[in-house]
């Protein structure tokens, strides 16, 4: 009897195992089947993560039959994701369930926002604007120097064949900007200032000038003399009768006819519908539930706490003025401004690099394969742009870059500049990304996935390592560290108070100009940055604040189990997830080290 026993409990056992292994079967079936498709019909993400199969296709993403279709695909595979028992799962596979869950149900919360369901379609008429703005990205594609590849006739016919679709994404955006006109729903006037003149550098750049021409300027040694006659003939036909034609027409429209016209509020909740979506917008950025509210009271209780610790760093370095007085002399003192040209910006840089490199093995037993490059932001977009960090192709082709705007090396300063290397290089975003993507152990999707609090967070979060690394040695530095946290608790306060609390573009200024020490000319450029993403500036705080947050809860649980580097290392082992789903994840790590 009690042989029988066993060997039923055994059969039933084998049994699970066997359904548990044939469910995991079956969604990564379905996880690999939604990368394909999600490709598809998403060629310019393709293109970016360095799959060539789509790099000729350009969709009109912002036309009724495409919308259309990325909402039946959320509605598709949320679908197919409500026939697998979650629980039953692998916990790996959990993940994965709960990661592409939140896509879906967030991607058909947004298409709702577009569409008008429940209310006014205010996303819908945010069609352009000076930091995220498709023109500019289609620019940066077809310079030769970035995720579009230039090495073959084929790649350089594919590009032909995406130019053909700039001139209808451009009639749309205009479209959707004069129905936007009549129902009052505009971005702020003061930030289609600054889109004329990006248009403006691409709209009159003269024949065989300009970034768009710069392929034809530098052909790649494999290409015949034969085909890039061929090849310069049909660019430059189809830059001058198509494409620039549209820049000049978007351009136009923007400057006589929409930019008058635009509302004067900064913020998006004034307009018709716009609470529901910064409420969406907070969700999507932060991916947690908190309210506005209680954002906007975290990030004030933020500001006054790393005011203090500014307050102390100034004393140690010396400082017997003010505050204030502290950020104007290391703002306006000529020796924080010691270098001559790109060059030497970029040199400084990488020093940085080569003084942290050796201690890098104490803090990660992981490190990304992938290769690593400084840069200098193309000089059209510099003045506009703020350091980034562009993530490496999923076959190495293309390194991860650190891309450094520098209009005036003479007017570069480098205070900030250890914390900035470690935020957006390393080990920031270029060790965060290029693990992901090379982890090969998780689904494809998850490894090209991005959500801002978790990397965004974690780059905030490693500018707080600099001390481990061999940097804020000198006691200015680690001032700037401060800065730039202080920096993004103002986020917190500014963006809510814009979006949500009815702050006016002046109030959001002072406010930042009483608490750090950026230029007013850099104030008002984030200022307005925020009124044109609401809610992205919300991620990197609520993103840090997470990390540091389970850091110190290991500790306190684990004792002198813990360890730093492991504790990082399994922080990034399965890439960018839902704040709500890494705080289970890195539970459940915390109690299997107990045992």
């Amino acid at each position: 009897m009690r042989y029988a026993l066993i060997l039923f409990l055994a059969t039933g056992l084998s049994w699970t195992l066997r359904a548990a292994e044939a469910a995991s079967d079956r969604l990564h079936k379905v996880l690999d089947q939604y990368m394909e498709e999600r490709l598809k019909l998403f060629p310019f993400e393709a293109t970016s993560i360095g799959d060539p199969r789509y790099n000729d296709q350009f969709p009109n993403s912002l036309s009724d039959s495409y919308r259309g279709q990325q909402h039946a695909f959320y509605q598709k595979y949320l679908a197919q994701l409500g026939q697998f028992h979650r629980d039953s799962l692998p916990q790996s596979d959990q993940l994965s369930f709960d990661v592409l869950k939140r896509e879906m149900t967030l991607g058909l919360q947004e298409m709702s926002l577009l569409q008008g369901n429940g209310g006014y379609p205010v996303m819908r008429h945010m069609t352009i604007n000076q930091f995220a703005s498709f023109p500019i990205d289609f620019v940066l594609y077809g310079s030769g120097q970035n995720k579009q590849p230039f090495k073959t006739v084929k790649d350089y016919e594919n590009w032909l064949k995406r130019m053909e679709g700039f001139p209808r994404w451009a009639d749309s955006a205009i479209s959707d900007m004069k129905a936007g006109l009549k129902a009052r729903v505009t971005p702020a006037r003061v930030l289609m200032v600054s889109v004329v003149q990006q248009l403006d550098e691409v709209a009159n750049s003269g024949a065989g000038s300009g970034v768009l021409y710069q392929p034809l300027r530098e052909f790649p040694a494999g290409i015949p003399a034969s085909e890039r006659e061929r090849l310069k003939t049909a660019y430059t036909r189809a830059l001058e009768k198509k494409v620039l034609p549209a820049f000049r027409k978007l351009r136009n429209f923007v400057q006589n006819e929409y930019l008058p016209n635009c509302t004067s509020t900064a913020g998006i909740s004034a307009l018709p519908g716009g609470r529901d979506a910064y409420l969406m917008l907070v969700k999507h950025w932060t991916t947690t539930d908190t309210s506005p509210d209680d954002i906007h009271a975290l990030g004030l209780r933020e500001v006054a706490r790393i005011r203090a610790e500014m307050e102390k760093a100034k004393s140690d370095a010396g400082f017997k003025g003010s505050l204030k007085e502290f950020f104007d002399y290391l703002r306006k003192d000529p020796k924080f401004y010691p270098f001559k040209n790109d060059e030497e910006v970029l040199s400084h840089y990488r020093g940085i690099e080569t003084r942290i490199a050796p201690r890098l093995k104490d803090l990660f037993g992981v490190t990304p394969k992938s290769r690593f490059e400084i840069r200098a932001t193309e000089k059209f977009r510099a003045a506009t742009s703020s350091a980034e960090y562009m993530e490496p192709s999923e076959d190495g082709s293309r390194p991860g870059i650190f891309y450094v705007p520098i209009p005036n090396a003479k007017e570069f300063s480098p205070v900030r500049s250890e914390s900035l290397f470690l935020h957006e290089a390393i080990p920031g975003h270029h060790y965060q990304i290029s693990l992901q993507q090379e982890n090969k152990e998780i689904p494809k999707f998850r490894r090209f996935l991005w959500y801002g609090a978790f990397g965004e967070g974690w780059a905030l979060y490693t500018e707080s390592l600099g001390k481990e690394l061999g940097v804020y040695t000198d006691p200015i530095q680690y001032f700037g560290m401060l800065s730039a946290e202080m920096h993004r608790a103002i986020r917190l306060v500014v963006d809510t108070g814009i979006h949500w609390k009815g702050w006016t573009r002046e109030q959001a200024i002072r406010y930042s100009l009483e608490n750090e020490g950026m230029s007013e000319a850099g104030v008002i450029a984030e200022i307005e940055r925020y009124m044109a993403i609401p809610g992205q500036a919300l991620s990197y705080k609520m993103g840090q604040l997470k990390i540091l947050e389970l850091r110190e809860k290991a500790k306190r649980e684990l004792g002198a189990k813990f360890s730093l580097r492991n504790y990082h290392d399994e922080v990034l082992k399965d890439g960018v997830l839902p704040l709500d789903v890494f705080e289970r994840k890195m539970d459940r790590w915390i109690a299997a080290q107990k045992k």
